[in-house]
This record gives C-alpha cells, structure tokens and sequence, in this order.
C-alpha cells in the first residue's frame, strides 16, 4: 500500500488551464507565404521579432516569400565535393607535385635514419 507522502499532480489528459492561471499570452501577428508551387502558408510571429523574408513551405519545401505574385525561385544546390577536391580548387598540380616531393624525401631520411641504410 502506498505510503502518505505520494507526489501528486495533473492526470494526462486533464483539461487545459485557463487562460488566469497560464498568464497572457505574448502578442503576435500573423505572416503569409508562397512557394513557387502556390502554396499558402500562415507563420505567427511575436510582434517584437521581425519576420523573416522567407519561409521553407512545410509541403514541398521550396522557400516561399511574402509576395504572392513573385515567389522566390528553387535555390541552387551544389555538388556533393569530396576533400581532393577541395585541395586542387587550393592548389595547382606543380604545387602537389612539389609538397609529394618534399613528403617523399622527408620519409626516406626518416627510413634512413632508422634503419641505419
């Protein structure tokens, strides 16, 4: 049998407060969206925050804009870029060819001092 000093609170599913015991609630505005697509899409906003100048349509996910008539175009996405790349966008080949050089020589003095050769 439970003892006298249970914790209680709320059951799940009880009804919501009222509005006296959860405060005011912030002042907002409401905001409309279209995607290339057509889609409408309403955000609310708090009234102290400006909102922003697009919104990513919740249906296709293209971003909208605030002007019905001339919504934002697809963004471009670039290419998945894999490191080497990223490393021949920075250098040129005679450069690689100079750091691979330098590498090469600098592990054959370290094999040579080690092995005594």
């Amino acid at each position: 049998m439970a003892s006298g000093n249970a914790i209680r609170g709320t059951r799940v599913g009880s009804g919501p407060m009222s509005l006296a015991e959860r405060g005011q609630p912030a002042p907002r505005h409401r905001v409309q969206y279209w995607c290339a697509n057509g889609h409408e899409t309403q955000a609310a906003f708090s009234a102290e925050v400006p909102e922003p100048e697009t919104w990513d349509c919740p249906r296709c996910g293209l971003p909208a804009g605030q002007d019905r008539l001339n919504p934002p175009g697809r963004q471009r996405i670039e290419p998945y870029k894999t490191h080497l790349a990223y490393v021949k966008e920075r250098r040129s080949d005679a450069e690689g060819e100079l750091i691979l050089a330098e590498a090469l020589a600098r592990l054959q003095a370290n094999r040579a001092a080690q092995f005594g050769s």
